[in-house]
């Protein structure tokens, strides 16, 4: 456990908590098991399975629109320098170079195979790990990591670190996932298998959605300013791409699921099989983004202000 005392520290915030699906009670005797160890990308998801760069397309469908919004509204534009922590297939870098009009994008990933047939001009691919303390891919106007501080142990650690990266007057926008779960209704088979994807997550690869909520506190502690957050639960409509999104997730993590021992596969299959139905109506889980920028001393990027 890390000492609290030191908001630098590169621990877990939270020192190690209960499995990260609210309401989730840890299978076996009750006490909440340590997180998982394992990689994303490698225990789970590896992006080697021919269905993974779908399944992450399907989210960018969902997700995409809104981060943009806000890259766009926190004055992403000409002559930004830009970091686009776990670029995946890289729609969000592609869309910075286009759309926005940066004038360079680093797009860091462990894994950057889907990026490598791209031809962009202002594209730097750097396949890296962003734990590596040895790390330092420069300074930038515009920091942005997309789910993937909820994977990573040291979250604290690695808030400061992204932040260190800042150019003056240089933006840090996080964005992870939160869940509203209906807290009435905890025997369906959709919250069921949601309950036991969070708690599958912790249990392989440590992930943990519970400290998003401190992430404000944690860019006011590295003297961030004008820090802002929002939280947007996209529509979760039968066949559409959320939906699509996390009917591939559950399909490529039965093993886990049913490990549990929350779920068997007559619950996942149910819950699958709700995804595709006119009966679906949930409020899914969401992305919270929060963003706060270095202090400026006189220098200023696009027209947008915190």
């Amino acid at each position: 456990m890390t000492d609290a005392a030191d908001p630098r520290d590169g621990g877990a915030g939270t020192g190690g908590g209960p499995p990260p699906g609210p309401g989730v009670g840890a299978p076996g005797d009750g006490g909440p098991p340590d997180p998982g160890g394992g990689l994303y990308g490698r225990e789970l998801f590896p992006p080697e399975d021919p269905h993974e760069s779908e399944r992450i397309d399907a989210a960018a469908l969902v997700y995409d629109p809104i981060t943009t919004r806000r890259l766009s509204e926190l004055g992403a534009g000409p002559g930004m320098r830009c970091l686009e922590v776990g670029a995946g297939t890289g729609t969000v870098a592609r869309w910075l170079l286009e759309e926005a009009g940066v004038a360079e994008v680093v797009a860091l990933d462990r894994d950057t195979r889907a990026l490598a047939a791209w031809d962009l001009p202002g594209l730097r691919v750097l396949t890296a790990d962003v734990t590596d303390e040895d790390l330092d891919p420069g300074r930038f106007d515009l920091v942005h990591a997309r789910f993937v501080l909820m994977h990573l142990p040291g979250r604290r650690g690695l808030v400061h670190r992204l932040a260190g990266l800042l150019r003056p007057g240089g933006v840090l926008v996080l964005g992870d996932a939160v869940e509203l779960p209906d807290t009435l209704d905890r025997s369906s088979a959709y919250r069921r298998t949601m309950d036991a994807m969070w708690a599958a997550l912790w249990a392989t690869i440590g992930t943990d959605i519970t400290e998003v909520p401190a992430y404000p506190r944690y860019l006011r502690e590295e003297g961030l300013r004008d820090i802002g957050a929002e939280v947007v639960c996209p529509p979760l409509l039968p066949g559409g791409p959320a939906a699509h999104f996390w009917s591939g997730t559950w399909q490529r993590m039965r093993p886990e699921l049913e490990a549990t021992g929350l779920v068997d596969a007559r619950v996942v299959d149910e819950a699958l099989a709700y995804l595709e139905s006119p009966q679906l109506a949930e409020v899914g889980p969401g992305m919270a983004m929060v963003w706060g920028r270095r202090e400026d001393q006189g220098l200023s990027f696009g027209s947008a202000s915190l």
